[in-house]
C-alpha cells in the first residue's frame, strides 16, 4: 500500500513538475537530479532511496510517462555533507536539469533551499525545483520556507504532536536522544513543546545530543537511559545511529518501549 501511494503521489507531482521543465527539454526525457548519502556512514539509507525512485519512475514511464515524457533520474553522491549538496546542485545545473531530489538530513535540505533560491533569482530563464521527500525539520517550511521547494512528507512538529498523543497513559517518563544536527535540533525542541502541551504528567528524566553518525558504540548511553528510570525513549535517530541504537538496547535486554520517528 505504501509503494502504491508513494507511486501515485510522485506520478502526480513528477506531472505536475514536467510544465516547469525548459524548452531545451520539450521533445526529449524530464531529467531529475536525485542527490542523498551514496556513501559514508548513511550510504545504505541513500541507497533503499535510489533504488526505490528508480522502481517508481520506471514504473511511471512503463505507464506512458507524464503527458508522453520519460523520467530519468540521474544520481549524485553528497555523503551526507551540504557541500557536496550544493556540487551536486551545481553539476544538475550545468546539465539544464529542471528537479533536483533529496530524501535524507535536513542540514542538506536547508542549505539545497538556499541555493535553489540564489540560482534561481540569477537565472530566471532556467530554473530549478527542489523536491524534497524526507527531510523534515519543521524549519524547513516555517523559517526557511520557498516558493521551489516542495515537500511530500510531514514536518517535524507534525509528528511530534502525533508521537505526543501515541504516549500511553501510563508511560510517565521519557529520555530524549537525537542527533546533533539541524532535525535532530527539532525533534530535541518540538517534542517537548507537545509533550508539556498535551502530557505536562510526563517527566523528561534524560535529554541529550548525539554527534551525527559518530557513535558506534551506544552501549553507555544505554546505561544511562536504565538507570534514568525511563519507561520510553524518544528518538528521531536514523540510518545508523538507530540501527546501532536498538542493538546496544537488545544485547544490554533493555526494557523498554522505542518512540521514534
Amino acid at each position: 500500500m505504501f509503494r502504491r501511494s508513494l507511486m501515485a503521489l510522485t506520478g502526480v507531482a513528477f506531472a505536475a513538475l514536467a510544465s516547469l521543465s525548459g524548452a531545451a527539454q520539450a521533445q526529449g526525457t524530464i531529467k531529475i537530479a536525485y542527490t542523498d548519502p551514496l556513501s559514508g556512514p548513511f550510504a545504505q539509507v541513500g541507497d533503499q532511496n535510489l533504488k526505490q525512485f528508480q522502481y517508481i519512475i520506471d514504473y511511471i514511464n512503463a505507464k506512458g510517462g507524464a503527458l508522453g515524457r520519460k523520467f530519468e533520474l540521474v544520481a549524485f553522491d553528497n555523503k551526507s555533507q551540504p557541500s557536496d549538496a550544493l556540487i551536486a546542485l551545481k553539476s544538475a545545473t550545468d546539465q539544464n536539469i529542471p528537479i533536483i531530489m533529496q530524501c535524507s538530513g535536513s542540514n542538506i535540505a536547508a542549505a539545497l533551499i538556499e541555493g535553489v533560491e540564489k540560482h534561481n533569482a540569477r537565472n530566471p530563464e532556467s530554473r530549478i525545483v527542489y523536491v524534497n521527500c524526507g527531510a523534515v525539520a519543521t524549519e524547513l517550511t516555517n523559517e526557511q520556507c520557498s516558493y521551489w521547494h516542495f515537500r511530500f512528507d510531514v514536518h517535524v512538529a507534525m509528528k511530534a504532536e502525533i508521537l505526543a498523543r501515541a504516549l500511553p497513559k501510563d508511560v510517565t517518563k521519557v529520555y530524549l536522544l537525537n542527533q546533533d544536527y539541524l532535525f535532530g535540533q527539532s525533534v530535541q525542541r518540538d517534542v517537548k513543546a507537545y509533550l508539556a502541551k498535551l502530557r505536562p504528567d510526563v517527566q523528561v528524566v534524560g535529554d541529550e545530543l548525539i554527534p551525527l553518525g559518530k557513535i558506534k558504540d551506544f552501549s553507555p548511553y544505554i546505561t544511562k537511559i536504565k538507570a534514568s528510570g525511563a519507561q520510553a525513549l524518544l528518538t528521531g535517530n536514523w540510518g545508523p545511529d538507530m540501527t546501532l541504537l536498538i542493538k546496544a538496547g537488545m544485547d544490554a535486554g533493555l526494557d523498554l518501549r522505542y518512540y521514534t520517528f
